[in-house]
């Protein structure tokens, strides 16, 4: 079974930056990654997701030219640099992998992940 670990949240003010981070416990497996984030009472949003060749990305539009999502493949680890943060980006933060050998595959739809993280908490405030 694999396993996702996350870090990188905290609490930061507006027009902060924030970097999160996520690992896969097994390296074996080659993964496409994506972001999501929940609000309490709220369905899971998507927030960025990137290929397994990490050629590939996809953005919300709440995130255009703020969040950059990017990977390593070795080892198979995630990114979500997010920079500009605004109250409304605070959430729990969720990575998801989908094991994938297709280079350009990538999906905005959380229903496509075979694994999640457990969530790192996000607050924007002053």
């Amino acid at each position: 079974q694999v396993q996702l670990v996350e870090s990188g949240g905290g609490l930061v003010q507006p027009g902060g930056s924030l970097r999160l981070f996520c690992a896969a416990s097994d390296s074996t497996f080659s993964y496409a990654m994506g972001w999501f984030r929940q609000t309490p009472g709220k369905e899971r949003d998507f927030v960025a997701a990137i290929s397994r060749s990490g050629i590939s990305t996809l953005y919300a539009d709440s995130v255009k030219g703020r969040f950059t999502i990017s990977k390593d493949n070795a080892p198979n680890s995630g990114y979500l640099q997010m920079n500009n943060l605004k109250p409304e980006d605070t959430a729990v933060y969720y990575c998801a992998a989908k094991i994938t050998y297709a280079n350009s595959w990538f999906s905005g739809d959380p229903r496509d992940y075979d694994y999640w993280g457990q969530g790192t908490q996000v607050t924007v405030s002053s």
